[in-house]
């Protein structure tokens, strides 16, 4: 309901969103009439199948990423899989391994890397607005507690993989990918074992320092500052989907389209951004991007696994 409607947009002018699947025939059709979809299969299976089919987008539920991610990059098909990528790092290079076996495209859709402000970010950095990035402090909370797949650990619950990541992906977009040297995490859990509320402080090389918070059961400003030696830069709020940057106190507003269909979340109309980025790499014919690559998505596993363990 907010992926769909608007990709819609962007590929109507370049391409053609062909079909949709679901585990019963009937969601698919809805879905397909709601949006205009030629055709809808009632198993991930038929879809697979369809030759029409150059790209898929999968959003099932977190413990189905790795075996429908597998299900099309096995029939040749190129791949956006929702994030998290996997469950764990291991599934995550089954996925990653299977993509590159079957010469396909595939990407971690983590939209946040596409939005504009977060390519603003990456140019102020590399041009050293800032200096030397010393700290990156970020935080996620929102209140969903009452949502059974966000507090559930048997359906991939929990609020490392659903907002821990997007405030992991910041730290690792600031520092280029560099591995931490240290990592301390505490936190609260859920009834079910999957994770409430945590914090996190990891420690890179030349006295650089990380500080994230998330949680599924408070509610925050969820603001990401980069501190360097020259000046700072601030996502004053929703720091997952930026439309706003506040350089050495300046602010710069970067507006999203207007939605023509109602949505779920804040700012949904920025998906369209992640849609392009796999647009274009397929026109290039790259199995991979290079603004959200394997290399991150390894990376990111690898982050969360440690979190979780402590």
């Amino acid at each position: 309901n907010n992926f769909e409607p608007e990709t819609q947009v962007l590929v109507n002018c370049f391409s053609q969103i062909v079909a949709v699947a679901a585990r019963k025939l009937e969601d698919a059709q809805d879905f397909a009439q709601k949006h205009n979809i030629l055709r809808a299969y009632g198993s991930y299976e038929e879809l697979a199948r369809d030759p029409d089919i150059d790209v898929v987008y999968i959003g099932v539920i977190h413990p189905y990423h790795l075996s429908t991610s597998r299900l099309f990059t096995d029939a040749k098909k190129n791949v956006l899989c929702e994030k998290p990528l996997a469950m764990n790092t291991k599934e995550a290079r089954e996925i990653l391994d299977s993509a590159k076996r079957n010469n396909v495209f595939l990407m971690e859709a983590v939209w946040s890397r596409f939005f504009p402000a977060s390519g603003e970010i990456r140019r102020l950095l590399a041009q050293g607005e800032v200096g030397e990035v010393k700290l990156v402090r970020a935080e996620f909370c929102v209140l969903a507690g009452n949502v059974r797949r966000s507090v559930d650990k048997t359906l991939g619950g929990g609020a490392t993989l659903d907002l821990g990541i997007y405030c992991l992906q910041f730290m690792c977009m600031v520092f280029h990918g560099e591995k931490p040297e240290s990592i301390q995490a505490m936190g609260t859990q859920y009834e079910s074992g999957a994770d409430k509320l945590v914090v996190v402080t990891l420690k890179f090389s030349n006295s650089r320092m990380a500080v994230l918070t998330w949680s599924s059961a408070l509610q925050l400003r969820n603001e990401a500052i980069i501190v360097g030696t020259k000046g700072t830069i601030r996502i004053p709020e929703h720091m997952w989907c930026p439309t706003a940057l506040e350089v050495n106190g300046k602010e710069t507003k970067y507006p999203l389209p207007e939605p023509y269909l109602p949505l779920n979340y804040v700012n949904s109309t920025g998906m369209r951004y992640e849609a392009e980025e796999v647009r274009q790499c397929l026109l290039k014919g790259l199995k991979e991007s290079s603004t959200m690559s394997h290399a991150d998505s390894l990376l990111l596993a690898e982050l969360e696994d440690e979190i979780r363990r402590q």
